[in-house]
């Protein structure tokens, strides 16, 4: 096991050691705390903005640490917007921290410990004989350094960031730099601090701040997340009077990672007297708390993911319904592989909370049959107890005597146990830190600590010299780093742009994309007889939808792409004047009539005393014409939302359409049937946004619930295809393409879809007979 003491049993304060070390931060700058999870990373701004949690771009407050590369002519989907690592293909690279060189090594002796996480990955790394590998990915047109991926990330963090502080301070400049980022209000300098664990080499240091410089952040620092820790303590009982010591154990258990630390709460007296608030927000003349650091023992590979892998390897040797597999049949880095290890990350949360439990696992048995697997907490416990709980009983036992409890000096009895990270959420962890430390069940673990504790500790103290690792000795770098720094953010900085103009390229195809399909379906609309029945409309409408899918477009320019979006909007324009003319007049009406009943609807729940209820509590029984125009409020609105290409807040408008369409009541037959073809519609319109978002299991389940109320709806089938197609689950796809095709011969969009799914099971049944070929002879 790979241990690191990594301080001095006389260490002082983090906090108090800010109070005497020059600050590496220029006073311009706004300081990210950074904690890099394996799955996940938490982001905290500095004391400048209290400390505020950073939200990614879907409103989250962890993103994931991945990056996906959808292939040629397709923007990178890099942290919220990467496919999620345990259902990626090879094309997703995930856990970046532990990609940098010697992330996985001794701080000290560069000794690397054996990582059972490694064999899952669905991506590969090339060793190029120097220092850093290269991850090879089939979508990408080149291979890329770990640094370089990190650089990627770490931009994503810094648009996310400048996002926040932007929101906190009404978009103002305070740096009055703009360094050109497409879509920024304003561009501040940032200065990263990076919590990372006390195992992290130099290497490694050194390649996180090169990552920070390519992300075109200002500055960066490097901290131990026991400082972090420790300095988290300090902030929240600093200012609490205590009359001894105490001494406070901390385990922290991520995914991938752990540290045990052990902390002393030390009683000072300040030198000041008087009964009023220092500046520092303690009191003065009282007696104060300062938090030092004892020891600390970390390893970059225990985790709670080892529990994944031991259910994983307990379940490929011994269930029934697996025996069929061979490692080239069933290897960690297949499909199969990556579903049965999921099922067992979903066992083991579920173990956390129930004494035993079962989950069904699907296509991994004979024949792609599902299976289940059943476990108990003993049996869990007894899986781990070499590769997790012995680990950290040693851990916990090292800990303690570096910090002087094995020595002529004991340690004393520990006061208190903080507890934080997913891991320690596991019961047999918990119970082997209180076997560790002699306490029975009753011992109640602290909670002052939460998962956002290490970004905030290292917005804390990022700015002190003596307790980080920065940028601030750049004039002592070598040329070589110096030259490899300035090829990184070269790089970063065109794929960054070249991002932005293609994902404006997409925005574009799907909004021609959205209207075109938005004219096919007008032929059966109110107005639907105003559009012309000219052949020349019908090839408008084929030709622009067949070029959407060929080279040319995959290949245009932005400039080329908004040409054709504007000629397409004169060309309907041209074509179906009569029929956007009476659409016009009808939304200006309704617009009318809209604003009419909501004053009337103002009037009536003033005079029913309903006040400013909100419509997501609206529990009234309105009558059909007044819930259904809210229902229809909320499509339109979605219908917009769809064609400006912001398909997530669409989905989510849709569904509250429906939960709308739950609410009417006393329905007349007609009414019935209308509200039933208003579901459907907005189920198909949820299902193609959830597409676009590429969550095929929540566009499933929408098209099953079309099908649901008509098993004949040719656009459902058409779209459960499309999601099959998708999930490579080609013969299921054809069966519902042949009943579509059946239904509407002459639907173009069945007839394409079928040829591709066609050609994919040709390729399929080639590589399975060259499979048997090779297998058989």
């Amino acid at each position: 096991m790979t241990e690191s003491n990594t301080t001095d049993p006389t260490t002082a304060s983090p906090v108090a050691a800010a109070a005497e070390s020059p600050p590496v931060v220029a006073d311009n700058d706004v300081i990210v705390g950074i904690d890099l999870g394996a799955l996940s990373t938490k982001v905290t701004l500095g004391p400048r903005h209290d400390h505020e949690l950073v939200r990614n771009a879907h409103g989250g407050h962890a993103t994931p640490t991945a990056i996906t590369f959808p292939g040629k002519n397709r923007a990178r989907l890099i942290g919220e917007n990467a496919a999620e690592v345990g259902r990626a293909d090879g094309n997703t690279v995930g856990m970046l921290d532990r990609l940098l060189p010697g992330s996985l090594g001794h701080r000290s002796e560069g000794v690397a410990e054996e990582d059972a996480l490694t064999a899952f990955r669905r991506f590969q790394m090339i060793s190029n004989g120097q220092n850093e590998a290269t991850a090879s990915v089939p979508n990408a047109e080149e291979e890329y350094s770990a640094t370089a991926l990190m650089a990627m990330f770490l931009g994503s963090v810094r648009r996310n960031a400048i996002a926040t502080v932007d929101r906190l301070d009404g978009g103002g400049d305070t740096s009055g730099n703009n360094d050109g980022d497409g879509g920024e209000k304003s561009v501040r300098n940032l200065h990263f601090v990076f919590a990372v664990p006390p195992s992290y080499p130099a290497s490694a240091r050194d390649a996180l701040m090169d990552a920070a410089y390519a992300s075109s952040a200002n500055g960066s620092s490097v901290v131990d997340s026991t400082e972090c820790t420790a300095a988290v303590y300090e902030r929240k009982f600093g200012d609490v009077e205590v009359e001894k010591e105490k001494i406070v154990l901390v385990v922290e258990m991520g995914h991938a990672r752990s540290c045990v630390s052990i902390l002393k709460k030390v009683p000072t007296t300040p030198t000041t007297t008087g009964e009023e608030e220092g500046t520092d927000g303690t009191i003065e003349g009282g007696t104060a708390e300062e938090v030092q650091v004892l020891s600390a023992i970390s390893s970059p590979t225990l985790g709670a993911g080892l529990v994944d892998v031991a259910l994983y390897r307990h379940f490929l040797a011994s269930h029934p319904s697996l025996s069929h597999h061979s490692p080239e049949t069933f290897g960690t880095s297949s499909r199969p592989g990556q579903r049965l290890l999921e099922g067992c990350r979903k066992l083991k949360h579920l173990l956390s909370m129930l004494p035993e439990n079962t989950v069904t696992v699907e296509n991994i048995g004979k024949n792609d049959s599902d299976v289940s697997l059943s476990c108990t907490r003993e049996l869990m416990k007894e899986l781990c107890r070499e590769s997790v709980i012995d680990r950290l009983n040693g851990m916990i036992e090292s800990a303690i005597e570096k910090a002087g409890g094995g020595g002529e000096a004991p340690l004393g009895e520990i006061d208190a146990v903080e507890i934080t990270g997913g891991g320690s959420r596991i019961p047999m962890v918990q119970e082997a830190i209180r076997t560790a430390i002699g306490r029975g069940d009753d011992f109640v673990f602290a909670r002052s600590l939460d998962d956002t504790s290490l970004a905030f500790g290292a917005s804390l103290i990022g700015n002190v010299a003596s307790t980080v690792s920065g940028d601030e000795d750049a004039e002592m770098m070598d040329a070589a780093r110096e030259a490899r720094r300035s090829e990184l953010l070269k790089a970063e900085t065109a794929m960054s742009l070249q991002d932005v103009q293609l994902l404006r390229k997409d925005e574009i195809r799907n909004q021609i994309e959205a209207h075109i399909l938005e004219l096919r379906s007008a032929r059966h609309s109110k107005h639907g007889s105003l559009l012309p029945s000219s052949d020349e409309f019908t090839s408008f409408l084929d030709t622009t939808d067949d070029w959407l899918f060929t080279e040319e477009c995959d290949d245009a320019t932005v400039e080329r792409m908004e040409e054709k979006w504007n000629a397409v909007q004169t060309k309907t324009n041209e074509l179906c004047e009569e029929y956007l003319s009476a659409k016009r007049s009808e939304a200006e009406e309704k617009d009318r009539e809209m604003e009419r009943e909501a004053k009337l609807a103002a009037v009536q729940r003033e005079m029913e005393g309903d006040g400013d209820e909100e419509e997501d509590h609206d529990t009234r029984r309105l009558p059909t014409k007044r819930r259904m125009e809210i229902v229809m409020k909320n499509k339109n609105e979605a219908n917009e939302l769809f064609s400006d290409g912001n398909y997530r807040h669409a989905a989510a408008r849709y569904a509250k359409a429906l939960t709308h369409c739950s609410k009417f009541f006393d329905l007349k037959p007609e009414d019935e049937t209308e509200v039933r073809a208003v579901k459907m519609s907005l189920n198909l319109n949820m299902a193609l946004a959830y597409i676009k978002l590429e969550k095929l299991d929540n566009a499933l389940r929408c098209c099953n619930d079309v099908l649901g109320l008509d098993g004949k709806n040719v656009k459902a089938l058409y779209r459960r295809a499309t999601v099959l197609y998708q999930k490579r689950k080609f013969d299921d796809a054809m069966k519902d393409l042949k009943e579509a095709e059946g239904l509407s011969p002459e639907d173009k969009a069945v007839k394409k879809l079928t040829r591709l799914v066609d050609q994919q099971m040709v390729k399929q049944k080639k590589k399975e007979k060259a499979m048997a070929k090779k297998m058989f002879g």
